[in-house]
């Protein structure tokens, strides 16, 4: 089990709508979702993971999920989405999508999402 829990974004790739989640284990909750076997998304299979972020224990996951479902449903726009997407306005302003680009193609593969 994972010391770390993740609040991830999915899109799928039937409708293009977003899904945010929370899990200990990415990479099983991700094939599950593709597999069919979270209702709540089954008919919106396939999924790809657009964003991902880890926290330190779930308590402030479910905050963070909770925070990135609110914006979604309150109307935010691109530019805000982009901004969350990149870490800005995060608690502590981290750029976790620059890193994820730095770190490169090493969590492509075991997510199945090389081409």
């Amino acid at each position: 089990m994972s010391n770390y829990c993740y609040v991830y974004v999915l899109r799928s790739l039937a409708d293009g709508q977003f899904y945010v989640g929370l899990t200990r284990d990415l990479q099983a909750r991700l094939q599950a979702h593709n597999k069919g076997l979270v209702a709540s998304t089954k008919r919106r299979r396939p999924f790809e993971l657009v964003y991902w972020e880890g926290c330190l224990n779930e308590s402030d996951a479910a905050q963070r999920e909770k925070y990135l479902k609110t914006a979604w449903v309150s109307g935010i726009s691109k530019r805000d989405y982009e901004d969350i997407s990149r870490g800005k306005g995060c608690k502590y302003d981290d750029d976790l999508y620059s890193r994820a680009e730095s770190a490169g193609d090493w969590c492509a593969e075991p997510f199945g999402l090389t081409a």
